[in-house]
């Protein structure tokens, strides 16, 4: 059922780290033992609960094995991350368990032998330093009983991937395919029928431009917008720290607790109150990058409810080391459709744009209908072009696509390919042909692509099979960490 996983182990091996943090590792998260809270199960695996709290401790550890901080391992973007790695874990104990893979001593004992931290406790003699063993694994918070296991089931995941497939598939094969199709080149010519060029053909009455301002306002409305103020609290290099981190808190206590207006905050941390007019949900135009309403937090809180309808204060948010920003809304202005006499330029461009766009799309067919009982005209087409899936030219997409899927065994060929906004552009296939000489690196690296997504593929089945037959079942979302359980 998934014999390429043998053929591409060191694949599949990367692809599993992308979802697993080995739970046992010496650094990493401890055994399971902890992770058996009684608190609100998210999701259940053969009836088994990862809970809340567990998922608290995994993203806490994580956030700090890679240096972040408490909010970091609050978001829950982080948070959801961990919990898909503590879900394949343990989708992957499930699968251990029913096969009831095994792991021999010695293989355990070469195991370990490769851990950096184990082999600089064997001493000059060739003994092994066990105190200082016991004394690593207990500042990791870890006993030998807690290690061994760790390290088998690690192994045993191993065995676990070197055993989905004792056969190879044929994927070189495959590959030559996939990488024939790609070199393959086709020659190419184009006629183009663009709306731009009937343009001049149309004039659109003032009724049907009415009639098209009426069907679709939508198009003519403007989104709305506030104006709002805001102060920003910014630490001063010269200032202790500890000082900061007091004005800090007062800025986001007064802002709260008086959040009918910014004065009181602002007096007191002697902050001045700036302005800023036409804030749309992107943010506001025209400023830089790192100024406080071009921040997304800072945008989404003004148009909460809390800031929108009941005219409050923002939290306090900090958009960047020693900089928080609170903010208010001052007036909104709701979305309103534009009066037909402001937009009616636009009405009349949109309109005769569509207009041109269906002569140019009849005059195509009319053309192509002539070309198919003609099939050697080739009168008004561009110079002939040599063009392949790597070498694409200046064809993308759709016109990619329905060039190379003509069959080569009829040419000359034509299609008709519309490009909505624009036109239609008609393709003349004559010929096709293998190129003289490929780039052997790229060859090379879309080999490696195919593969991987192959491996990908097989893998993703694999893991689909075993969450079936653990019986997943999602009891609650995940939410986002209040300060205190993750800090916990």
């Amino acid at each position: 059922m998934f014999d390429s996983v043998r053929k591409h182990q060191r694949v599949l091996q990367f692809v599993l780290m992308l979802f697993i943090v080995p739970s046992f590792a010496l650094f990493g998260i401890s055994s399971y033992s902890e992770f058996m809270d009684k608190e609100t199960d998210i999701v259940k695996v053969n009836g088994k609960p990862i809970t809340a709290q567990e998922v608290d401790t995994a993203a806490k550890r994580q956030a700090e094995r890679v240096g972040g901080n408490a909010q970091i391992a609050q978001s829950l973007p982080f948070r959801q991350a961990i919990l898909n790695e503590l879900l394949q874990q343990r989708i992957l104990g499930f699968a251990i368990s029913d096969l009831r893979l095994q792991v021999g001593k010695q293989e355990l004992v070469n195991s370990l032998q490769k851990i950096p931290q184990i082999r600089a406790l064997y001493r000059q003699d060739g003994t092994f330093d066990d105190l200082r063993f016991k004394q690593l694994l207990a500042s990791n918070g870890m006993n030998e009983e807690q290690f061994y296991a760790g390290q088998s089931f690690d192994l045993k995941i191993q065995q676990l991937i070197n055993s989905v497939a004792r056969t190879e598939l044929a994927s070189p094969k495959l590959s030559e395919i996939v990488l024939s199709l790609y070199d393959t080149e086709r020659q190419v010519q184009t006629l183009q029928f663009n709306a731009k060029d009937y343009l001049a053909k149309v004039n659109p009455s003032a009724d049907e431009l009415q009639a098209f301002y009426e069907a679709n306002a939508k198009l003519f409305e403007r989104p709305e917008y506030i104006d709002v103020e805001y102060i920003v609290l910014r630490a001063d290099p010269k200032e202790d720290s500890k000082v900061f981190n007091d004005k800090a808190d007062q800025f986001a206590n007064i802002t709260y607790d008086q959040a009918d207006s910014l004065k009181p905050a602002a007096d007191k941390l002697k902050l001045s109150i700036q302005t800023q007019k036409g804030v749309t949900r992107a943010g506001a135009a025209g400023v830089s990058r790192d100024h406080p309403l071009a921040n997304a937090k800072v945008v989404q809180s003004l148009y909460g409810d809390e800031a929108l309808k009941n005219k409050r204060n923002t939290e306090a948010v900090q958009i960047a080391p020693g900089v928080f920003v609170s903010a208010r809304v001052v007036t909104l202005y709701p979305a309103q459709v534009l009066p037909y006499q402001d937009v009616a330029a636009e009405v009349k461009r949109q309109v005769s744009q569509r207009a041109a766009e269906k002569l140019a799309i009849t005059a195509a067919s009319e053309k192509l209908a002539a070309l198919e009982k003609d099939p050697k005209n080739v009168a008004g087409f561009s110079t002939a072009t040599w063009i392949s899936r790597n070498k694409p030219g200046s064809l993308v997409g759709p016109s990619m696509d329905e060039v190379m899927s003509v069959n080569a065994s009829a040419l000359p060929a034509l299609v008709s390919v519309a490009n909505p906004g624009v036109g239609t552009t008609i393709y003349r296939i004559d010929q096709v042909r293998q190129p003289t000489a490929v780039d052997a690196k790229v060859q090379k690296a879309q080999a490696q692509q195919i593969q991987a997504l192959a491996a990908q593929s097989e893998f993703a089945g694999f893991m689909a099979y075993w969450r079936n037959s653990a019986g997943v079942k999602v009891i609650n979302p995940l939410k986002q960490a209040s300060a205190g359980s993750a800090g916990s």
